[in-house]
């Protein structure tokens, strides 16, 4: 197996645990890890037959100390949400096997298909490719699946947030008073929970960047049943850090374009755009450090703090 030495070996009870999930006549061949995941070890697995064809899997395994008392239930959404997928025409990858226990590898592990395309984080073709992800959330939150997943978990409160340094004071605190008000009622859907543009892949010729279309929606492990505001807030708060405020201010437009439907109030609606806001403050070093290793060096941990800011203001600004 090419690799197998290496960092892309793949540990020997999870070997046997794959192999047990392969064809009588498939093998693993080679192994690659693949990188931008926060959580979780991913490894990218070529399978071959004996006959010379090649097909490749994904597997998810979670490792750190931080996140292996979440792993059971990340795990458990993950592979209730693909299987709640599969034939409603979302492009998510078909499961192929879980262990959320590790009760046969030595972490806690997912098996799937892997999906073609490449994230996107650059500013190039940027309109056409907020429209792509505005339709698709909307597809996502029209599917019922049988088995609803678990409620949503917001687990930032106003004691948590992180105001950065120098920031707009009376934006900020009145935004922190904004999510100590009880949620507003909402009418529950089938949510992603992490929808953003790293989580969402692409095929796009750097040539012709309006011509991009969405291959796979991955990462489902927060997998939750809830407000659609929630998952619209979470890509709204990713695209201003992004690419800049007017980007998550347009966000929620264009899911209303495309077919989807917010909460009335306007209040409401500022209620779960400030709320993501407010949680991403206690991720900016991480996030930063992802997209600066995924190809945007700029974006330091100081770049994002500034831009989140201005988007928090922005969002306290609004009328209503």
């Amino acid at each position: 197996m090419t690799n197998r030495e290496g960092a892309a070996a793949v540990r020997p009870l999870t070997l046997a645990w794959v192999n047990r999930h392969l064809g009588n006549d498939e093998r693993v061949v080679r192994t690659e890890v693949l990188h931008g995941g926060i959580t979780a070890e991913m490894r990218r697995l070529t399978i071959g037959a004996r006959d010379g064809g090649t097909r490749d899997l994904v597997l998810r395994s979670f490792v750190a100390p931080f996140h292996l008392e979440r792993a059971e239930d990340w795990l458990g959404r993950e592979a209730g949400a693909l299987t709640a997928l599969a034939g409603t025409g979302v492009p998510a990858p078909a499961l192929v096997a879980a262990d959320p226990v590790a009760a046969h590898c030595e972490y806690p592990s997912l098996l799937m298909t892997h999906m073609t395309g490449r994230t996107v984080l650059d500013d190039g073709g940027l309109e056409t490719r907020v429209l792509l992800l505005a339709r698709q959330l909307v597809a996502i939150h029209a599917v019922r699946p049988t088995e609803r997943p678990r409620e949503y978990v917001a687990l930032t409160t106003a004691d948590t947030v992180v105001t950065p340094e120098g920031a707009h004071a009376a934006a900020w605190a009145a935004a922190i008073d904004v999510i100590r008000e009880p949620a507003p009622p909402y009418e529950g859907r089938f949510l992603h929970r992490d929808f953003q543009p790293g989580n969402v892949l692409f095929d796009v010729v750097p040539s012709r960047p309006a011509g991009a279309r969405i291959t796979a929606v991955v990462d489902w492990a927060a997998a939750s049943w809830g407000p659609a505001d929630l998952d619209v807030a979470h890509c709204s708060t990713n695209l201003a850090l992004l690419h800049g405020p007017r980007w998550g201010l347009r966000f929620p437009q264009a899911y209303e374009e495309a077919g989807g439907a917010l909460a009335a109030a306007v209040s409401e609606r500022r209620y779960w755009l400030v709320r993501d806001a407010l949680a991403c403050s206690e991720e900016v070093r991480t996030v930063a450090r992802v997209w600066r290793e995924a190809g945007r060096p700029e974006l330091t941990e100081r770049a994002v703090e500034q831009r989140l800011d201005a988007y928090v203001t922005a969002l306290m600004d609004a009328p209503g």
